[in-house]
């Protein structure tokens, strides 16, 4: 494949809101991770709830900066319409939560694997899911 067809690959529409998106989600992961930790270590939370407490934050960030720029070309703008995009992406994430944190728990009850890093991959694994349900069904795209 030459540059060109390279070019025309990475600018097609599909790839660039997947790295946008991929980006959107690496960041509200770092933020993710922080806020579990904090109320993990700081605030003696229990793993699993923590989670859930540190999901639901980053959902609503996600959607503000994947509205904004992952999905601008069908961005919702009217106040009805941002609110109902809001409550559809909580369905959508708040569907991919019980999936994040089984794998959460899996990873750390049956693998031993940290639980800063078991979160890091269920984000991951939960990511595919959160991608497919959200381009389709919050911002409609075909």
């Amino acid at each position: 494949m030459g540059d060109s067809g390279y070019r025309n690959v990475t600018s097609h529409p599909t790839v660039v809101r997947l790295y946008r998106f991929g980006i959107v989600g690496a960041s509200a992961a770092l933020v993710q991770t922080a806020v579990l930790w904090v109320l993990v270590d700081l605030g003696k939370i229990n793993y699993i709830f923590a989670a859930v407490g540190a999901i639901e934050l980053t959902i609503i960030l996600q959607y503000v900066a994947n509205n904004a720029w992952t999905f601008q070309h069908s961005r919702y703008t009217a106040p009805y319409d941002y609110l109902v995009g809001l409550l559809r992406t909580n369905v959508v994430r708040g569907s991919a939560i019980p999936i994040q944190v089984a794998l959460l728990w899996a990873f750390v009850n049956w693998t031993g694997l940290m639980y800063l890093v078991a979160n890091g991959l269920a984000i991951v694994i939960s990511g595919i899911y959160r991608y497919y349900l959200d381009s389709r069904w919050t911002w409609q795209i075909a």
